[in-house]
């Protein structure tokens, strides 16, 4: 499928590990109903799954859970309990007595220009060794699988034929412990195999033949990276895919069979204890796999990432989007998208939220680091081939 915001946010920044020990991810609504309704759907999955610990519990990050930046953080006390050493590593981040600005101002611009031919010098240069891409939805809609959100074509405005509460119930772990049967009949429509791998998948395995690419996170559960050749120890699936299953009790099950109920939209059962069985994909209200914070912890270091690609995502779900802000200060990001998104906020926001926004894109004359390309996922890679002289 697409992202599992594909699946948006708010997060507790101190490093991707912080981020993935502390956050938790549910997705965007439009009314203060559908808000209502979702968190009490997490509510119940919660207590779900912490009176019944399973395996795959052991194997995620015990309190990293998919959650949109539009839904409610939770309480004030919640907030407010961020560690001193947090706090104290978020201001030296974010430079609010301003060292942090003389400190960037002090370094040498890495790009020669602020645009997709600069990024392309950039990347031939020895100085970039190590690439980190970050895949949304929109990477897979040129191979004919719709991303969520687009007005219109997006999968969220063509649900109606699910008798959902909301469209984002669909992918909440406390509506389909309830009713498994909408997302059986919206999973029979995106499961593997049917789709072909696009130019930007292409493009990440290119990044891979020559050396550069240090790792692929995707929000995407459809593993057309892998399909398109990239090594799976290259690739993070931060809201899982269908390679493997289990029950709602974390019973392992034969994925082929697995498949055979997703191929025909009806729910299966687990025949050791009854519960319903769901491919490893990550839920609204459920853990993300212990693997996304190891690696971004590790990936996101200053040594370890020389250029960060941001392609086809909204960055409206956390802690994947809070991503972006990790990378030392002075490393160039590119945003390949059909809008602006991820961009920096105010200070004011900052400290509203209590959430490091400060290292958000900033695309303005008086950025020194952030590229923009707006339009499709493929369109943007061939323009960089281009530059590269690379064929896709």
């Amino acid at each position: 499928m697409g992202e599992a915001e594909e699946t948006e946010e708010t997060h507790d920044a101190e490093s991707p590990a912080a981020a993935s020990e502390k956050t938790t991810t549910t997705t965007t609504t439009t009314t203060t109903t559908e808000d209502e309704g979702r968190r009490r759907g997490n509510e119940t999955s919660s207590s779900s799954l912490s009176s019944s610990p399973s395996e795959e519990e052991e194997e995620r990050s015990p309190e990293t859970s998919l959650r949109s930046e539009t839904e409610s953080s939770g309480s004030e006390e919640e907030t407010s309990s961020s560690s001193s050493e947090g706090v104290r590593e978020l201001l030296r981040r974010l430079a609010i007595d301003g060292e942090g600005e003389k400190t960037l101002a002090a370094k040498q611009p890495r790009l020669k220009t602020r645009d997709v031919k600069g990024i392309a010098e950039y990347i031939e240069s020895d100085e970039c060794k190590n690439v980190v891409v970050m895949c949304g939805a929109g990477v897979s809609v040129a191979a004919g699988i719709p991303d969520f959100r687009t007005p219109g074509t997006g999968l969220y405005d063509n649900l109606a034929e699910y008798d959902l509460p909301y469209p984002q119930a669909v992918f909440e772990i406390g509506f389909f412990e309830s009713n498994p049967e909408p997302f059986y009949l919206l999973a029979s429509h995106l499961q593997p195999g049917k789709f072909e791998p696009t130019k930007t998948h292409k493009f990440i395995k290119l990044l891979e033949t020559k050396k550069k690419l240090r790792r692929c996170f995707t929000q995407n559960i459809d593993s057309l990276e892998t399909k398109a050749g990239v090594s799976e120890e290259l690739v993070v699936a931060a809201h899982g895919n269908f390679d493997t299953a289990r029950c709602l009790k974390g019973h392992s099950q034969d994925i082929e069979k697995v498949m055979e109920h997703v191929a025909k939209g009806e729910p299966m059962r687990c025949e050791t204890c009854g519960e319903y069985v769901k491919p490893d994909i990550v839920f609204f209200g459920e853990n993300l796999p212990i693997r996304f914070g190891q690696l971004a912890r590790i990936d996101f270091n200053p040594e370890n990432c020389d250029l960060l690609i941001v392609m086809g995502t909204s960055l409206q779900v956390q802690p994947f989007a809070g991503l972006i802000e990790y990378p030392d200060i002075d490393c160039p990001r590119l945003l390949i998208n059909r809008e602006k998104v991820g961009e920096v906020p105010s200070r004011r926001s900052f400290f509203e939220m209590g959430m490091s926004k400060g290292r958000g894109f900033d695309f303005s004359e008086e950025g020194k680091r952030d590229v923009l390309f707006l339009g499709d996922c493929d369109d943007g890679v061939s323009e960089l081939c281009k530059h590269l002289g690379w064929e896709v």
